[in-house]
């Protein structure tokens, strides 16, 4: 026993060690990302535009397209893979990804919709008719998952998921074959991208984010049980139903501010979570933060 208790504490403080230096990786590579790119700019100057900014241009390529780039960047990738992690924890399913609650089909549609009808292509509308469409999307999957037999379960939940995102796409793809108009304005956003977005916008999904990696990493526990089975779950007394909801809510949350802000940005809520199980094992406690 005592030598069990030894190695665990000892895997523990290694796991917090490699996170550590994973933070240090981040960092520097955020750094690089500022100073490196068309115009390489010492570091002095990205020093100077976050504390002392006198509108010079490389302060000025800092402030305004590397900075909100890079911070972008870093919180889509937390988010996507976070909520990835989640998707497969839940469903079992090692291919899970956000777009099996049909988040990334939901959006497109509400922003192909919305630039049809109303003719809006401004960056900020699209985060909002995408959010929109995405928390819709995945509400009615939950729906239509929970109108199997068993309920809600893994299965139910990715066939729903699997028919609606392939309803959604079709029709998506006809308003966009029907209007060139619809399909030139927003094309940049449906590749998915980080770039030409601002501070305004990223501020305006910031909290959603924030809100649901703290709802995820408080459930990190909870999910691991239900990832070895709901009956085990239920046997250690987990209200299941009740965590999927809240992981439900997070994963909408994550997704739907990520793509939002981004656009339909695959892969990485799928593959992140498969390299870091490599790393960390099974235990969500870990998997979520890493």
């Amino acid at each position: 026993m005592t030598i069990a208790k030894k190695y665990y504490s000892g895997k523990n403080y290694l796991l917090l060690g490699s996170l550590l230096l994973g933070i240090l990786i981040l960092w520097l590579s955020f750094v690089a990302s500022l100073s490196w790119g068309a115009a390489d700019i010492a570091f002095k100057d990205i020093y100077q535009a976050l504390i002392d900014f006198d509108n010079s241009t490389n302060q000025l390529i800092i402030r305004t397209v590397r900075l909100p780039r890079s911070l972008i960047s870093i919180l889509v990738g937390a988010a996507l893979a976070v909520a990835g992690a989640i998707m497969q924890g839940l469903t079992r399913n090692p291919l899970a990804s956000p777009d099996i609650l049909g988040v990334n089909a939901g959006a497109a549609l509400a922003v192909v919709s919305g630039t049809f009808i109303f003719g809006s292509s401004s960056l900020t509308i699209y985060a909002w008719y995408a959010f929109a469409g995405a928390a819709i999307s995945a509400v009615g999957v939950y729906f239509l998952g929970s109108l199997g037999r068993g309920g809600l379960t893994p299965f139910n939940l990715t066939i729903a998921g699997a028919a609606l995102t392939a309803f959604i796409s079709s029709i998506t793809s006809g308003i966009l074959i029907l209007s060139q108009r619809t399909l030139e304005e927003i094309r940049f956003w449906l590749a998915g991208s980080v770039a030409g977005r601002d501070m305004n916008l990223l501020l305006q999904v910031l909290p959603y984010i924030c809100v649901g990696l703290i709802l995820a990493i408080a459930l990190s526990k909870q999910i691991t049980i239900l990832s070895l089975g709901e009956d085990t779950a239920r046997s250690l007394g987990q209200s299941t139903g009740l965590i999927k909801i809240l992981a439900a809510i997070s994963i909408i949350l994550l997704a739907g501010a990520s793509v939002a802000i981004a656009g339909p940005i695959g892969f990485v809520g799928l593959i992140v979570p498969h390299i870091v199980r490599l790393i960390v094992g099974v235990d969500y406690r870990w998997i979520l933060p890493y």
